[in-house]
């Protein structure tokens, strides 16, 4: 019959051929990003060590006084690249590589890149 295609399947066969060639160092550690419907979350990762170095999403107490109705929409996206953008700069850390998780380049996750490089970020 007719085999209609897992769209959350095809988002990890994407991200784990990404994963492949993306890893984050010490000195440039990967910014990954997640996101559901309701909600969108960073973290930046140094992946030689296994760590996480800074978490930021739409349900941080500090994301989530500005945010207007769902953490699910580009205004929040945009507002939580800042806020990971504003951590990463206190930490020292400038450069970054961009993970998108599988995800298309596109809408939220578009945003929150954008969001992160008009704040400091260089990826």
């Amino acid at each position: 019959m007719f085999n209609r295609p897992n769209r959350r399947e095809a988002r990890i066969r994407r991200h784990v051929r990404l994963r492949k060639e993306l890893s984050g160092t010490t000195e440039r550690p990967r910014l990954s990003v997640f996101k559901s419907i309701h909600h969108i979350y960073v973290q930046i990762i140094d992946d030689v060590q296994g760590k996480t170095i800074l978490s930021a999403s739409t349900l941080d107490p500090e994301v989530k006084k500005e945010i207007k109705g769902s953490g699910g929409n580009i205004e929040s996206a945009k507002i939580v690249g800042k806020v990971i953008a504003q951590r990463a700069q206190a930490k020292g850390i400038k450069q970054v590589v961009f993970d998108r998780g599988g995800h298309i380049y596109h809408g939220r996750v578009a945003a929150l890149a954008d969001a992160a490089r008009e704040n400091g970020l260089e990826f």
